[in-house]
């Protein structure tokens, strides 16, 4: 892995990944440039969230709705790029960034996590802008997100990008005749043969346990997410490389 995906490859594994950037409420808010910038001046990586404007753009931004973080209505998918631009955030004079601005922010200060939330059915036209605006990025990146079939996209159209995909524990009504174990098993298990992916990004809910365990020691990167307090991280981190983390000093 570390000959296809050099410095990414090797960033997957340290410095701790930045849950939306390095924010904390009243201060830089998540997933605007001075986050990441504080992110970037600590030393860590940062995960970001992307999803596309009504033209078309890769913005970030996690809800899909705009109220919690602007107090403006609607979707992102509703507005076009110029208006989601011009949204400040969370009171403060930081605006929604386009995924290309911040990869611009960071260069190859950090490692950036750049979480896809590609809805279901709908794969390929913002897989296909992030692609464009990575070619223009020269730091490390990989792509992660929940979405099978986002990645089985990348693994057919651009197999050099870094994947890793994201996973919890599915709700008890989706596996309600399995025990907790094995209902843990069936979230690490049930997308891996479609997404094909490098590395998994598993919740909380699902650490530790076995089936992740074995795919660890067959050469699948498990990072944790999101782990909040020092205690959480020490709870899993004998079964995790590296842990995508919140509200602490990782």
């Amino acid at each position: 892995m570390r000959d296809l995906f050099g410095e990414a490859w090797d960033r997957l594994f340290d410095p701790p990944i930045a849950h939306r950037g390095l924010w904390s409420p009243g201060a830089s808010p998540e997933n605007s440039l001075a986050a990441f910038q504080a992110a970037c001046a600590a030393g860590y990586a940062i995960e970001l969230d992307v999803q596309l404007t009504a033209d078309g753009e890769a913005v970030v931004f996690h809800d899909l709705t705009l109220a919690r973080m602007t107090g403006a209505q609607g979707r992102v998918a509703d507005h076009t790029a110029a208006d989601i631009c011009r949204m400040r955030l969370a009171g403060t004079d930081e605006t929604i960034p386009t995924l290309a601005d911040a990869l611009t922010l960071v260069g190859h200060k950090a490692m950036v996590h750049i979480e896809l939330k590609t809805p279901y059915g709908e794969v390929g036209p913002l897989e296909r802008r992030v692609c464009e605006i990575l070619i223009d990025h020269h730091g490390p990146t990989c792509v992660i997100g929940f979405n099978p079939y986002s990645h089985a996209w990348f693994a057919d159209h651009h197999p050099k990008i870094l994947r890793g995909l994201d996973s919890y524990s599915y709700p008890a009504g989706q596996a309600r005749h399995l025990a907790p174990e094995q209902r843990k098993a069936f979230a690490a298990l049930r997308h891996v043969p479609i997404a094909k992916p490098h590395f998994l990004a598993l919740g909380l809910d699902m650490l530790p346990n076995s089936t992740a365990s074995s795919l660890r020691e067959g050469g699948m990167p498990i990072i944790a997410w999101t782990v909040t307090t020092p205690a959480q991280w020490d709870a899993v981190r004998a079964s995790c490389d590296n842990l995508i983390f919140e509200g602490f000093a990782a």
